[in-house]
């Protein structure tokens, strides 16, 4: 059994400082790296991919909406083929940065607004699809686990993997619960410990309301702005190599 766990990471600019990156750096297997559209800056992004090359962490770009003030967490209307555009130019920064440090990109995962209209918005959805198959079709994508972006995306052909967010209940439906709703949000560690190795080692979660899933996923979000989330990220971690589950890149683990 194997498992990949990912943060979303470089997400400071400028003067401010998000997330606790080099603490959690010693726990993941992937780094989402911000591209400097939601958050991160040159210097932010050449500091992170030396971070991750220095732990043997692989790198992936994490775009987002324009929308530094919103940290890209506000929908946007957009024109058709601007998505595709935005995520281009993302991916493509941070592909700089890690060619300047001898690695390569592993993979894509959108931020956010954008992650999560794709899930479920057809042409959102293409034009993520559109942007990575153009840039390197050989780079992963990752998605909400049952998401329509991710059959959409495993029907054109590129590798996906199916993320899974161990700290946020889910619906009955497969979706995430919203996090307005009582119980969507998990803080109690041993808790999502146990979650975490019924997903890796059955394959199941249980709902919010209760019902016994079928969750297949190759890949743990750690959320690296929430306070804290080293010590998450650690127990996780944890669970799973006590649990006899191979934590590795996820290029390794589809």
């Amino acid at each position: 059994m194997r498992m990949d766990i990912n943060c979303d990471m470089g997400e400071s600019f400028g003067s401010y400082r998000i997330g606790d990156d080099d603490r959690i750096i010693a726990f993941i297997t992937s780094a989402n790296i911000a591209c400097g559209y939601h958050a991160g800056d040159p210097q932010v992004m050449a500091k992170t991919v030396a971070l991750a090359r220095q732990h043997r962490v692989s790198i992936g770009a994490h775009p987002g909406y324009p929308d530094l003030m919103g940290y890209g967490r506000r929908n946007l209307e957009t024109f058709p083929g601007e998505i595709s555009n935005y995520i281009l130019y993302q991916i493509g920064a941070l592909a700089a940065f890690a060619r300047a440090a001898g690695v390569t990109l592993q993979h894509v995962k959108p931020h956010g607004a954008l992650y999560n209209q794709a899930a479920r918005d057809e042409r959102v959805a293409r034009e993520v699809i559109h942007a990575v198959k153009a840039y390197d079709p050989e780079l992963i994508l990752f998605m909400l686990a049952g998401s329509l972006c991710e059959e959409m995306a495993t029907s054109a052909g590129l590798r996906v993997a199916r993320e899974a967010f161990p700290d946020r209940a889910y619906l009955s439906s497969g979706q995430l619960a919203p996090r307005s709703m009582p119980g969507a949000v998990l803080d109690d560690p041993a808790r999502v410990r146990d979650r975490v190795v019924k997903l890796a080692t059955t394959g199941m979660l249980t709902s919010i309301e209760g019902k016994e899933m079928n969750f297949k996923a190759d890949t743990l979000c750690i959320h690296g702005d929430t306070p804290g989330a080293w010590k998450l990220a650690a127990e996780i971690h944890g669970a799973l190599e006590e649990n006899g589950i191979k934590i590795l890149p996820v290029d390794h683990c589809l």
